[in-house]
């Protein structure tokens, strides 16, 4: 019997951030000068991960995903991925890398295991690159993505956050870029998450919006349907020539009711929504020796008790602001995105 959370949810997806740094500074995420990090001292080894995951996947998680910050910023994590891989329950393993060592590791974490990448990429202009990740590395970005192409990985997605004003005269550009590619864009809503701290409601673009800007240009968008497919986060559509693209409306049409997901932080904090305020300490368990049935209990009394619904109770709100002023960032980074794991 699948383990179950009040609304009928299966423990099924889980997000593991192996580390809470990075080496780019997006405005959506990012956006501040300093930040308090995790001490060395509590992130989790390789063992650790492997020894939770372990526990997971007898509960029922065949999907896990590596992120951060920037994975690929953690030394040897093709070893991780080896480890992971040798699980027969994990039917998927991805990772999320905003591609910038992408091109370093790719034959290497292909050869160990990994199945699919997910790029982060928000704009294809060196100079708005710049603009949005005080970085100057755009073009590491798509030579990694031609790395991770020419390494074997055959299901790249493309992941581009939109903004008003900023970015948002670039879909169509961004759609071609991976239709050459045979990549899958993937266009996501500006959220009010942790780090988002100058998060403003009239900068997001909405689903329907961007169908719209894409209709002009493409004509007639139909949407793709997937019977007897796991939930999904993106609403995928197909284009009159078939070219395939999604769309993640977390801010505007959130799918709390199916979302199977939860996320490890490189500390070993396991928290059942991404605007969860709490969260639960697995690495004081695995730490204190505590034995592989007593976390498994400890982990399936928090998901049948789970009733999150974050993204859905925020766009109830009347005055929708940031998630947390900057001062309450600083009094716990958990509640950061880049240390809770995209």
């Amino acid at each position: 019997m699948p383990l179950l959370d009040t609304l009928g949810r299966p423990l099924n997806s889980l997000r593991i951030s192996v580390t809470d740094r990075c080496n780019i500074r997006c405005r959506y995420c990012m956006p501040e000068d300093d930040y308090v990090w995790l001490p060395r001292s509590s992130i989790l080894s390789f063992e650790e991960i492997d020894r939770l995951v372990g526990i997971f996947t007898r509960l029922g998680v065949t999907k896990l995903r590596l992120t951060g910050g920037e994975p690929l910023l953690r030394q040897n994590l093709d070893r991780l991925v080896s480890m992971l891989s040798r699980r027969p329950e994990v039917k998927d393993l991805a990772l999320t890398t905003n591609g910038i060592l992408l091109g370093r590791y790719a034959a290497s974490l292909k050869e160990a295991g990994l199945g699919r990448v997910t790029v982060s990429l928000d704009t294809l202009r060196e100079e708005r690159f710049r603009q949005l990740t005080r970085s100057g590395r755009h073009r590491e970005v798509v030579e990694g993505i031609e790395r991770a192409r020419a390494a074997g990985f055959s299901k790249i997605k493309l992941n581009a956050v939109v903004i008003r004003g900023f970015n948002d005269d670039e879909l169509c550009d961004l759609l071609e870029f991976g239709r050459e590619r045979g990549l899958e864009v993937r266009f996501i809503e500006y959220m009010d998450v942790g780090g988002a701290t100058r998060w403003s409601l009239q900068d997001v673009v909405s689903k329907k919006e961007i169908l719209d800007i894409l209709s002009r240009r493409y004509g007639r968008i139909e949407p793709v349907v997937e019977a007897g497919t796991a939930p999904a986060p993106a609403d995928r559509f197909a284009l009159a020539d078939g070219t395939v693209f999604g769309v993640i409306a977390s801010t505007t049409q959130p799918f709390c009711r199916s979302c199977d997901r939860s996320r490890l932080t490189a500390d070993g904090m396991w928290f059942l929504c991404l605007y969860a305020e709490e969260g639960v300490d697995l690495r004081d368990l695995v730490r204190s020796g505590a034995e592989d049935q007593e976390i498994a209990r400890r982990i399936k009394e928090a998901w049948r008790a789970r009733a999150d619904r974050g993204a859905e109770r925020r766009l109830e709100l009347t005055e929708r602001k940031a998630l947390y002023p900057l001062e309450a960032l600083r009094a716990d980074p958990h509640r950061e995105m880049h240390t809770r794991g995209g």
